[in-house]
């Protein structure tokens, strides 16, 4: 069961389920290619030579591996979420860290999304709200589904 599920209070219900983007893999994904690249060079220029490329293999595919496994848990332990009643926001797993903020106090809700964002719709999300606000919300997936989610209440 999600922390999502766990907080709803009675009569209130999800209007909206908001991730990271997918393309948080990315920078893992490229090393992992540029690691198997090496690996492929190194087998055509010294083919006798496995010890050394399986080396070469693992000085970059390890690296490549922990960032994918990094982006996945990331992933993994972060949810948003915009309700009837309020905007949550929590991450972490042993340590957790939750905002959340009614929808009485949202003021706007900034969304900014790169040429590269907007082509594979993610973006970074702000909610202001009277006072305070939260923090920017990086790489979420479909930002501005959660924006109009937000204003449309």
């Amino acid at each position: 069961m999600s922390y999502l599920d766990k907080v709803l209070q009675p009569g209130e219900t999800v209007l909206h389920r908001a991730r990271l983007s997918w393309t948080i893999y990315l920078p893992g994904l490229l090393l992992l290619i540029i690691a198997i690249g090496a690996y492929l060079v190194s087998t055509a220029l010294a083919p006798r030579q496995v010890v050394w490329q399986l080396i070469v293999l693992a000085i970059i595919g390890i690296p490549a591996l922990i960032m994918l496994l990094r982006a996945w848990f990331d992933r993994w332990i972060t949810e948003f979420a915009v309700t009837n009643f309020r905007i949550i926001y929590k991450r972490g797993f042993i340590r957790r860290h939750t905002i959340e903020m009614n929808m009485d106090k949202v003021e706007s809700v900034d969304v900014d999304q790169s040429l590269l964002g907007r082509l594979l719709n993610y973006g970074d999300v702000t909610v202001r709200g009277v006072g305070t606000g939260l923090e920017p919300i990086h790489s979420v997936s479909d930002p501005l589904t959660f924006r109009s989610r937000v204003n449309t209440r």
